[in-house]
């Protein structure tokens, strides 16, 4: 259960209504009048909890669990307990992450403006508003509809969001436009300069960067990121790309629409995504590279070169990922035979 100091649940639910808003199917539709009141991981679910499983590993757990419900693939309901009610799902995670957001759904938006907040008069934000405590917002910015804006965040002159953004606290927002419900976390960092220079024996010669970043709709932005804008050329993030802590993102780089990328990414000016690749933690690219669309890139990787659609690569420097198991796979043997094994 999560804790009520920090989380408001509603429901409960009808597995039947469960069922509907996921997209899963009841096992035996005599179930569907049951009510459940949370959601809960395997472990620690009750009989008034629904659960999910969707990897093998966690078999057991089901086997064992005292959830009353869960959502399971087809191949997986003979596994369960008795008693527990099913919801068949091809991909029980999603049908879960649906049903958790409807038991939590975020809170809405208080309108207010707090007696600190610096605004200019030339801004406009809609009276439905959020506008938190030593908020500074600058000469013409619009804000759309419900726009919530979190404690000692500064929006610079100009900047364009949205309806229904969520902006955290200490956040700052330059040269960018920004689209409809947009997730900022705090301590994002989006449109300072990029890292533009030329070389010059006496010393580099700064390039002025006269971009901006496009942010989709729907983008989700963790916390401490940082998103360059353009330098000539826009730097653009897709709609619906998910974007974890920590990540940096240099100036002219395109994300396409539904991207993923995890913890401490780093990905070099003018590189480009297509559509939905995903990117695992610490990964870098070069600059000026293309990944094509639905890449999947492991972590720990450094690209090099262009990859193409489709494609799964690993390593450092990153090759095709069935190579890089070899690799790694050789290294142990020659390992193995030095110690004498």
């Amino acid at each position: 259960m999560a804790d009520p100091r920090f989380f408001h649940r509603t429901g409960p639910f009808s597995l039947e209504a469960l069922a509907a808003m996921s997209g899963a199917r009841l096992r035996d539709r005599r179930d569907g009048e049951r009510l459940v009141t949370d959601v809960a991981p395997l472990e620690t679910a009750g009989p008034d909890d629904v659960t999910f499983l969707d990897n093998r590993k966690y078999v057991d757990a089901f086997v064992g669990s005292r959830a009353g419900a869960a959502f399971v693939e087809e191949r997986m309901i003979e596994k369960a307990p008795a008693g527990m009610a099913l919801l068949v799902a091809a991909q029980p995670y999603k049908a879960f992450a649906l049903a958790a957001q409807a038991f939590y759904p975020p809170a809405p938006v208080n309108p207010r403006r707090a007696l600190s907040a610096v605004i200019d008069p030339t801004a406009e934000i809609p009276v439905d508003c959020d506008i938190g405590e030593y908020v500074v917002i600058e000469a013409g910015v619009r804000l759309g509809a419900r726009c919530q804006i979190g404690h000692h965040t500064v929006i610079g002159a100009a900047v364009e969001l949205g309806s229904d953004c969520r902006v955290g606290a200490n956040v700052t927002l330059s040269h960018c436009l920004i689209g409809a419900r947009v997730v900022l976390h705090p301590g994002v960092r989006i449109g300072q300069p990029g890292f533009g220079f030329a070389p010059d024996p006496a010393g580099p010669v700064k390039i002025p960067q006269l971009g901006r970043v496009i942010i989709g709709d729907d983008a989700d932005i963790g916390a401490n990121t940082t998103i360059d804008r353009g330098s000539g050329h826009d730097t653009v993030i897709g709609d619906g790309t998910v974007i974890d802590n920590l990540v940096q993102i240099g100036h002219n780089v395109v994300l396409g629409r539904g991207c993923v990328l995890a913890g401490q990414v780093g990905i070099s000016g003018s590189t480009k995504l297509g559509d939905f690749v995903m990117v695992g933690g610490q990964s870098a690219f070069a600059g000026h590279l293309e990944i094509g669309r639905g890449a999947r890139i492991a972590g720990k990787s450094g690209l090099m070169r262009d990859v193409e659609a489709g494609a799964t690569v690993g390593g450092n420097p990153a090759v095709p990922f069935a190579q890089f198991m070899r690799q790694i796979a050789i290294l142990q043997r020659l390992a193995k035979k030095k110690d004498g094994g």
